[in-house]
């Protein structure tokens, strides 16, 4: 009787199982469980060491013709597979090699279409697939989350979606996300057993997601309708658009396709939101033959200095004596570029010819001869209207790059726009820099010529803001450079704490000490990685350029020491043979110590830049020294308020 109770109860639990058709599945190490329901629509759940961090949330989406996805779900069938493989990164922008370790649960409904969720070590996926073959509009996306009691987010509110993505992130409950307020991503959550990152990957043909709040735990996916008409803005801008007229979709689509991939990062330790790579590892795969062109570097930056070059006999401004000068400074100081910012355009719409006083076919040439590349800025508007033929004559004068501006957009044309322009210009070997731009969604590792993107608040707002805390240097790393590389533009020689800090557009400052910024350059994720101080300045501070010069913008592997968002982080990363290891801090002064160990056997010579003693009152102080280290050695990092700390550590 007992047997045969079991066995009835066991026929139960399947047929249960099998109505409810709910599937689990768990990331390698077992630590992260995804649980995907079935029932009226699709729910799922995310967990890490048996807590919930991610609660009932809902994936689906709303087409203008056929099967909606997730609306009264059935299951053909589902699979689970074990993947265990390297992805050898082209542009290495954290680790040269890439372990890509998951778990994959494949779910096929009818209907002709899949849900993949994927599980990793330091997060969870998933991604729709339309396997129908017709055109048709996608009317919406539903992405809902919801999060335990007394969650929080580090909110980067938007006020529009025609936004150029660049915001502070506000320390809210849930529960004050008004359903009013949205943000765009990447997004941080805190709950109360761990925290979550939320981006997206693998952006192709589809709009950029934005996130809205509901006033309570949970938020939704809302996102930028497909545009109809744009105007310019007052019928005469030459970068600002009106759009007049959207269509009641967000995005046109022919079948036969993959959507975005969802992206969470989870864990219980904040150094994994700075080592995860799980934005790239999701991307699609790189497109192009030949990569041998590409070459990553460091840039000498005018913009934010305002081409306040002195103590020549010439007048500085755009001109070609000041780019002249420019040149001279990064051929001296081994800089690969040098970017031509706004003003060496005939006009801002006239992008085919170049300002009377700057003849940038000879700078290009001046630059040749030095060793330096010329990158050439222009507007999105005026080059969106005539793509090929401006690119190919800025190939034909030699220049070396793009960087585009002002493209402030999410929606699916503006997305092909990005797509478009990095294979046009991989086809001429041109490498580009997004700025006014949204998020790195995975386009970089599909076409590596994309080498770095704004869609940050930088350095440059410096010139008329105070938002440039070391609170906000220290949360960036966190949250906006979890997407991929960040165009932040650090190399500042004007260092103030707070209290001393002022705005000016013409000679800017930044908040923090001269060591803050110099830590930058191994924090921050660039390989197109900008030098922003006037050359002047730079010559009267060479020790401190000779010692950023040394640091690379590509790294064959990363280890993030400490970290705790908004608060400090240290990052040690290597390159070849040598080690360097950047450190940062709020504006608490700290000591950190840093374990060596990562060293391996040997002995090694240690190169540190450090704040000085009076960096506390004069943040431009610094102090520099060589010590003997090997993997054994204690070391401490001391920062102090705003501080920064670095090492170049070199095998005997």
């Amino acid at each position: 009787m007992k047997n045969g109770l079991l066995i009835l109860c066991g026929l139960l639990l399947s047929a249960y199982q099998a109505s409810s058709q709910t599937y689990e599945v768990k990331s390698p190490d077992g630590r992260i469980q995804i649980k995907v329901n079935n029932s009226n629509k699709i729910f799922w759940s995310a967990s890490l060491n048996g807590n919930l961090i991610i609660e009932n949330a809902e994936a689906g989406m709303d087409f203008s013709s056929k099967t909606n996805f997730g609306l009264n779900p059935k299951v053909k069938k589902q699979t689970i597979k074990s993947v265990s493989q390297n992805i050898h990164a082209i542009v290495p922008i954290k680790e040269s090699e890439i372990k890509d370790e998951y778990t994959e649960l494949s779910i096929t409904y009818q209907g002709n279409y899949k849900l993949n969720f994927r599980a990793y070590n330091d997060g969870v996926a998933y991604q729709f697939i339309d396997e129908a073959k017709e055109k048709r509009n996608v009317v919406s996306e539903k992405v809902s989350l919801s999060f335990p009691e007394g969650s929080r987010s580090l909110f980067p509110q938007e006020e529009s979606m025609y936004s150029h993505n660049e915001r502070l992130y506000l320390d809210k409950s849930l529960k004050d996300i008004a359903s009013k307020d949205f943000c765009s991503l990447p997004v941080l959550f805190t709950t109360p057993k761990a925290k979550v990152l939320f981006t997206e990957t693998a952006l192709h043909d589809y709009p950029g997601l934005f996130l809205k709040g509901n006033g309570n735990t949970t938020l939704n996916a809302i996102f930028p309708k497909y545009v109809l008409e744009a105007v310019d803005k007052d019928g005469k801008s030459d970068r600002v658009q009106t759009i007049t007229k959207e269509a009641d979709y967000i995005a046109k689509t022919s079948g036969n396709r993959s959507f975005p991939w969802r992206v969470f990062i989870i864990s219980d330790d904040d150094r994994v939101l700075v080592s995860s790579n799980l934005s790239y590892q999701l991307a699609a795969p790189n497109a192009l033959k030949n990569t041998d062109w590409i070459k990553p570097g460091k840039v000498a930056w005018d913009w934010y200095n305002d081409n306040n070059i002195y103590g020549v006999d010439f007048k500085a401004g755009l001109n070609t004596e000041t780019y002249k000068y420019f040149i001279d400074f990064a051929a001296a100081n081994k800089v690969e570029y040098v970017i031509l910012d706004e003003g060496w355009t005939k006009s801002t719409t006239n992008i085919l010819d170049f300002n009377p006083a700057m003849d940038v076919k000879e700078l290009i040439r001046y630059g040749k001869e030095k060793g330096v590349g010329i990158i050439l800025w222009v507007l999105w508007k005026p080059l969106d209207q005539n793509l090929l033929q401006i690119l190919e004559t800025y190939k034909s004068w030699g220049a070396k790059g793009i960087k585009i501006d002002y493209m402030q957009r999410n929606d699916q044309y503006m997305v092909n726009s990005y797509e478009q322009i990095a294979r046009e210009c991989a086809k001429l070997e041109l490498l580009v820099d997004f700025h006014g731009a949204f998020k790195p969604a995975g386009l970089h590792r599909m076409y590596p010529n994309v080498l770095n993107y704004e869609g940050v608040r930088g350095n440059e707002n410096n010139k008329w803001s105070t938002d440039i805390t070391p609170e906000h240097t220290v949360t960036i790393p966190f949250i906006r450079m979890a997407a991929g590389p960040m165009d932040f533009t650090p190399g500042s020689m004007i260092n103030k704490q707070p209290k001393n800090f002022a705005i000016s557009f013409n000679n800017p400052m930044t908040m923090g000490t001269r060591a803050h910024q110099v830590a930058m350059y191994v924090v921050y994720e660039a390989p197109l990685q900008m030098m922003c101080e006037s050359p002047s300045t730079y010559y009267k501070e060479q020790e401190t350029v000779d010692f950023i010069t040394q640091i690379p913008t590509v790294w064959d592997k990363t280890v993030v020491l400490h970290g705790s968002v908004g608060n400090y982080i240290v990052v040690a990363r290597k390159k070849g043979d040598k080690w360097f290891i950047g450190g940062m801090t709020d504006a608490n002064a700290r000591i950190l110590p840093i374990d060596l160990s990562f060293l391996g056997e040997g002995n090694f010579s240690m190169e540190v830049f450090s704040d000085g003693i009076n960096a506390e009152t004069f943040a431009q102080d610094y102090k520099k020294e060589i010590m003997a280290v090997d993997k054994n050695i204690k070391v401490t990092a001391k920062m102090a308020s705003g501080g920064g700390w670095s090492a170049i550590i070199t095998k005997k």
